[in-house]
C-alpha cells in the first residue's frame, strides 16, 4: 500500500442530486485508489443540500449533509459545484475562487452566461476552475480542445450535445413515434426532466455550444450569441422526407469559423434540427448518447462519442477534473488557467453557409416547377435535388427541394419568396443540411 505524508485534501461537494450522489459514492468507495493516484487522501468534508434527509440515489454518511454551504466552502481545498442553475451556484463559486480555492463545476448554464467573469476571477487569484463535466457528460472533449489541439487551428465543432433530444429524434426516426410519445418515454426512462423545455427548446445544447466555441476558438462567447431552434416542430412528415432523401434528423450544436460577406473573420454559433447524411458518423449516434465532431486544419476530422448524461458518466468527468487539481495541489504546480489567444467576434447566423431541405405544398398544375426553380435561380441558390410527391402534405402536390450550400441569408430570402408565390399553398418545413 502506498503511503503519503501529505495532509488530506478537503473536498466540499455542493449538490447531492443524481450526479452529486455518484461523486460522493466515488470519493467514498474509491478512496484508496484516489489516494494513491493523487498522493494524498481526498476527504469528503461535507455535502451542501437543500434538504439533508431527502432520499438519494446513493446515501452518504448522514452527518455529511448540511445546509451551510458557505462554511463548507470556506474550509475546503477543492469545491465541486453540482447544484445547477445560476444562484446560489455563482455566489458560492465566486466565494471559493476569491479565496484561492480550486473549483470543479458541471454548470453549463452558469458558464455560458457568466463564464468570462469566473475565468477572470480565477486568473486574478490563481485558483483553478475546471469544467469538463459541463459538456457531453463522460466524453472527454474539453481537454482535447484546450490541450491536445492547442497547437492546431480548430475550424469547426459540430455535435449532438443533448442526450434527451437525441433520444426523442432517434425514436421518431427508427420507430415512427410521435414527438409527444417519444418525449413521454424519455421522461419515463429518466432522460428528460418533468419540464423538458431547456432540452427540447435547444437552450441546453446552446449553452454547450458557447462553451465549446470558447475553448475551440480562444474567444469568450455567451449564450446570447448562439442562434437557437429546438425540436418541437419536427413532425412525422419531416422524418419521412429526411428518410426518403437519405438523411437522419439530429439536433446539432455547431460552432464554426467563417468569413462574412464583407470580409470580416468571425465565428457563428448555432443550434438547430439538422439533416445529417446516413453515412455520416453523427447519424449513427442513437439513444441518449452524445457525439462531438471536430475539424482542425492539421488533425483533420475527429469524433468523440459516449454517454452524454447520467449520474455515473458525468461523475466520471467531475472526478477527472478533481484528481487533476488535487495532483497539482500535492505537487505544488501552478493552476492551469484559461488563456484566450484570439478575438474572433460572433457573427450573425445569416453569414453561415449551409444547405436546406425545403418542403412545399403547391398547386398541381403546369408551370409550377418552372416558377419554383426560378425563385432559387433569382437568389443565386442552386438546387441539388427536387422531387414531387403527389398529395403527401395535403391537397395539391408536395415538392421536396434540397439545395447546394449557400449563404443563410440567401436561403432565407428564397424561402420568403417561395411563400409569396400564388402557386405555393404552404412552406411546410425548412431544415438545414450538414455533413455532405
Amino acid at each position: 500500500m502506498t503511503t503519503t505524508a501529505h495532509a488530506p485534501l478537503r473536498v466540499a461537494l455542493l449538490g447531492g442530486g443524481t450526479v452529486g450522489s455518484q461523486v460522493a459514492r466515488i470519493l467514498t468507495e474509491d478512496a484508496a485508489v484516489l489516494r494513491d493516484r493523487v498522493g494524498a487522501p481526498l476527504e469528503l468534508a461535507g455535502i451542501a443540500v437543500r434538504t439533508p434527509d431527502a432520499p438519494r440515489d446513493w446515501q452518504a454518511d448522514p452527518a455529511l449533509y448540511t445546509t451551510d454551504a458557505e462554511t463548507l466552502v470556506d474550509g475546503a481545498d477543492v469545491v465541486i459545484e453540482l447544484m445547477g442553475g445560476i444562484e446560489p451556484a455563482r455566489t458560492l463559486i465566486r466565494r471559493a475562487l476569491e479565496a484561492g480555492i480550486a473549483v470543479v463545476t458541471g454548470n453549463k448554464a452558469l458558464l455560458a452566461q457568466h463564464g468570462e467573469e469566473l475565468y477572470d476571477l480565477a486568473s486574478r487569484t490563481g485558483a483553478q476552475l475546471s469544467f469538463e463535466a459541463a459538456v457531453a457528460g463522460a466524453i472527454p472533449i474539453l481537454r482535447p480542445l484546450r490541450d491536445s489541439l492547442a497547437g492546431d487551428r480548430v475550424t469547426r465543432v459540430m455535435g449532438i450535445a443533448n442526450g434527451t433530444t437525441n433520444f426523442i429524434l432517434d425514436r421518431m426516426d427508427t420507430e415512427g413515434a410521435s414527438f409527444e410519445d417519444a418525449l413521454a418515454e424519455a421522461q419515463r426512462l429518466g432522460y428528460a426532466e418533468a419540464d423538458p423545455s431547456a432540452d427540447v427548446g435547444g437552450d441546453d445544447a446552446a449553452a454547450k455550444a458557447a462553451i465549446l466555441a470558447t475553448l475551440a476558438f480562444g474567444t469568450s462567447y455567451t449564450l446570447d450569441q448562439v442562434s437557437v431552434e429546438g425540436i418541437t416542430g419536427i413532425t412525422a412528415a419531416d422524418n419521412e422526407a429526411a428518410t426518403e432523401a437519405g438523411y437522419a434528423i439530429k439536433l446539432l450544436a455547431i460552432a464554426e469559423r467563417v468569413t462574412a460577406e464583407d470580409g470580416t473573420a468571425g465565428a457563428i454559433l448555432r443550434v438547430h434540427p439538422t439533416l445529417v447524411p446516413r453515412q455520416h458518423p453523427l447519424a449513427s449516434v442513437h439513444g441518449a448518447f452524445n457525439a462531438v465532431f471536430v475539424e482542425a486544419e492539421n488533425a483533420g476530422e475527429l469524433m468523440f462519442y459516449g454517454p452524454g448524461a447520467g449520474g455515473a458518466p458525468t461523475a466520471s468527468a467531475v472526478m477527472g477534473d478533481t484528481v487533476a487539481i488535487a495532483q497539482r495541489i500535492v505537487r505544488g504546480g501552478p493552476a492551469r488557467l484559461r488563456t484566450p489567444v484570439a478575438a474572433l467576434p460572433a457573427l450573425a447566423p445569416a453569414e453561415a453557409h449551409t444547405s436546406c431541405l425545403v418542403v412545399l405544398r403547391v398547386a398541381d398544375q403546369p408551370g409550377v416547377l418552372r416558377r419554383v426553380a426560378a425563385v432559387f435561380e433569382d437568389h443565386g441558390v442552386s438546387i441539388e435535388t427536387l422531387r414531387q410527391v403527389q398529395g403527401a402534405d395535403g391537397p395539391g402536390a408536395s415538392l421536396r427541394v434540397i439545395t447546394h450550400r449557400a449563404r443563410q441569408r440567401d436561403l432565407d430570402a428564397v424561402v420568403a419568396a417561395l411563400g409569396a408565390l400564388d402557386v405555393v399553398h404552404d412552406v411546410v418545413s425548412v431544415l438545414r443540411v450538414e455533413g455532405n
